[in-house]
Parts: structure tokens; C-alpha cells; sequence
């Protein structure tokens, strides 16, 4: 569990300095944009009210604090998950990269009363309208490792046959 917690808490401080210093200290707020490696790589600023790409971005005061009860109740979830299932260090990474990043999406939305976002990335000719965070690139990376790295619940029911 020491790997999970300190996957966590290294997405959660990674996440919060990157919008510290992009937003804040670089006052992206301010100016919007900040082309970076065009078209790599840009600065955009963005307030997402909702979840991933915007969806369900109301923007009510109600949503809000669904979407970080949601997000606390999934966290819960995957540390009960992986308390259970005795994963080895990788999984347990990238439980506690989806933990922290999620964790860290859930300040910005007690502190500003939305996500603080302002990754931008297009490529080849296409231009990517959608702005995104340090947490979601640890929550996603997170998942990607819990789907690949945890054991298979079926070969654990195959052993004990």
C-alpha cells in the first residue's frame, strides 16, 4: 500500500503545482493562451464544469458537488478494491495515479468550483478543441495500468477449483 500512497500523493502535489504555475505564476488566467511547441503542445485555459470534454457541464451548484461526491465514492471504491485484491507495485501505481489525480480534480472543484485545465494538443493537421490537466493524464494512465496490470479475477477462480 506505501506505493499506492505515495503514487497519490505525487499525482495530487504533480498536479497542483503544474496549475499553480501554468495558470497562476505564468498568468495563463490573464492571457488565454500560451503556444508552447505549436502544434504540439499549447497553453489554453480552461474551467470544465463538468467531466471529461465538458460532458455534463451544467454548471449548477448541484452538479458540482455530485460529480465530487462521485469522485470521493470511486476513490473509496479502488482503495477498498485494492486492499482486497493484494495487487503487486504496478497496479498499485496506477491505483494510486487515479487516486491522486482524481483527488486533485475534486480541490480545484472545492476551491474554484471547477477543474482547472490548460492542456492543449493537436497534431497532423487536426485541430483538438479540448483543454485537459496533469490529473487526468494520471487518472487515465492510472486506469490503463489497473486494466492491464491487475490479475484476472477468473484465473483466481480457475486456482481455487
Amino acid at each position: 500500500m506505501r506505493a499506492l500512497a505515495s503514487a497519490a500523493v505525487v499525482a495530487f502535489i504533480v498536479d497542483q503545482l503544474s496549475k499553480y504555475l501554468v495558470i497562476h505564476q505564468m498568468e495563463l488566467w490573464r492571457v488565454q493562451a500560451i503556444d508552447v511547441l505549436p502544434p504540439l503542445l499549447n497553453f489554453r485555459y480552461g474551467e470544465n464544469r463538468g467531466i471529461n470534454f465538458g460532458l455534463f457541464s451544467d454548471g449548477s451548484d448541484a452538479s458540482r458537488w455530485v460529480l465530487i461526491g462521485l469522485a470521493v465514492v470511486i476513490c473509496a471504491a479502488v482503495l477498498i478494491w485494492v486492499r482486497r485484491q493484494q495487487l503487486g507495485l504496478w497496479p498499485q501505481v496506477g491505483a494510486g495515479l487515479l487516486i491522486g489525480g482524481a483527488l486533485a480534480n475534486v480541490l480545484d472543484r472545492l476551491l474554484y468550483g471547477y477543474v482547472l485545465d490548460f492542456l492543449n494538443m493537436s497534431c497532423c493537421g487536426i485541430d483538438n478543441p479540448f483543454v485537459f490537466n496533469i490529473a487526468d493524464v494520471f487518472i487515465f494512465g492510472g486506469a490503463i495500468l489497473l486494466v492491464f496490470l491487475a490479475p484476472d479475477p477468473k484465473d483466481r477462480s480457475k486456482k481455487g477449483q
